[in-house]
């Protein structure tokens, strides 16, 4: 793990140090700086409807992929710059009407670099079209209204309100039922239950948390405190979108290639978050927070409780299995395997709000490793919230990346 970590002066993981390539890439950067302030649920749902609409614009002129739901009709000689950055606008725009002075000081300068003409003209026409498309496609899509939770009882195993939740109950209780983008159903990979309470699994995994996830832990070292607060900050779509940026820069990918490198990236993020909720209400398993200090009225003679056991970092308000941010990064990580490799890479993630940390990567598993021990050591999941997880995402990203967006040529 240590060697991962490089101590250095922070660069914001919004600003990686390589040149952006495109303007898709710039308006990625544009998008994530938009959607700050937004949970990591919302982020997902808006940034890939952001991507597919820079998708669908661009791929209106390029024709190199099947579209994703097609009727937008752009001539091939329109200007496919003026189209990603007028789609990406107009999607933003739409659902951030406060920014809107950033946003369209951003699209001006886009614009500036696209020579005045029909060319230009056609373009900001078809970003217009797609953006229209999607946004209405997205407009009863189950995202609202939002629901709360309350438990119906406090058995061992049943999810509690921790600290961090209101007097409503857990949250985004209704996220199972979002309308996937690239998905059959939101619970075509629900998951098997969690391991039961008396079962050695539990034991196993409910020790190791309980060890090394406390805010006073002396078995978390420092270097795994840093994940956990790197983790803790950096969302799936924010540390995902960062290292898509740098890969496809770092090959040299194509205005069309990255636009639907980002669909697909930003698809299967938000598609694995509804699978992640449609299987943590369906199990309603409760968080290690709850589960150390009933320890000793659980049934289970292995897990010794402490009552007064906190987490390292803040438990989210709504059930514990399986880790969203595990099957939403392991659905990151089987996307951008999938489009840039396994290996040989060169990743760097940091945040601002974790200063003097950097985390490099040569490949993807080390970063999902990461996170896996980040919401342990952070207290929050067990170990089985996390393998579980990793199981959903990969099969959330496998599937998103096969049947969506092929190549115009595939049968």
């Amino acid at each position: 793990m240590l060697s991962r970590i490089v101590l250095a002066v922070v660069v914001m993981v919004l600003s990686p140090r390589v040149v952006l390539a495109d303007v898709v890439q710039e308006w990625n950067v544009t998008m994530l700086l938009t959607l700050s302030g937004q949970t990591p649920f919302a982020s997902a749902r808006y940034a890939a409807i952001t991507q597919l609409a820079v998708f669908e614009a661009v791929n209106a002129i390029t024709r190199d992929y099947r579209p994703y739901i097609g009727g937008v009709a752009a001539p091939s000689w329109a200007s496919v710059d003026a189209a990603a950055a007028s789609a990406a606008h107009s999607v933003l725009k739409a659902y951030f009407p406060a920014k809107a002075a950033a946003l369209d000081a951003a699209l001006t300068a886009s614009l500036d670099g696209v020579t005045a003409g029909d060319a230009k003209s056609a373009g900001i026409a078809a970003g217009q079209a797609a953006a229209a498309a999607i946004l209405a496609l997205r407009a009863n899509d189950g995202s609202v209204p939002p629901e709360s939770y309350l438990p119906p009882s406090d058995s061992p195993g049943q999810w509690q309100l921790t600290p961090s939740c209101p007097a409503t109950g857990g949250v985004l209780r209704h996220w199972g039922r979002v309308a996937p983008f690239g998905l059959r159903s939101s619970d075509q990979f629900r998951l098997d239950p969690p391991p039961v309470v008396g079962s050695a699994k539990y034991a196993k995994d409910y020790a190791e948390v309980k060890a090394a996830g406390g805010v006073d832990s002396i078995v978390r070292t420092q270097d795994l405190a840093d994940v956990a607060r790197v983790f803790a900050l950096l969302s799936p779509v924010t540390w995902s979108n960062s290292a898509a940026r740098q890969l496809s820069a770092a090959q040299g990918q194509s205005v069309a290639e990255n636009a639907r490198a980002f669909a697909l990236l930003n698809m299967a993020l938000s598609d694995a978050t509804v699978a992640a909720f449609d299987s943590k209400y369906h199990y309603d398993f409760w968080r290690p927070e709850t589960a150390i200090r009933a320890g000793d009225a659980d049934g289970n003679a292995k897990t010794d409780g402490d009552e007064s056991f906190a987490p390292f970092i803040v438990t989210p308000c709504f059930p514990s299995y399986p880790s969203n941010h595990a099957s939403v990064s392991y659905a990151a990580r089987e996307v951008l395997e999938r489009l840039y490799g396994r290996d040989g890479h060169d990743i760097t993630l940091t945040t601002a709000s974790v200063p003097g940390v950097t985390l490099h990567y040569t490949n993807l598993e080390a970063i999902t490793d990461d996170v896996d021990d980040a919401r342990v050591y952070g207290g929050i999941h067990f170990r089985f919230d996390q393998e579980a997880g990793g199981r959903q995402g990969r099969g959330v990203g496998t599937y998103v990346y096969q049947h969506n967006l092929r190549p115009a040529q595939h049968d």
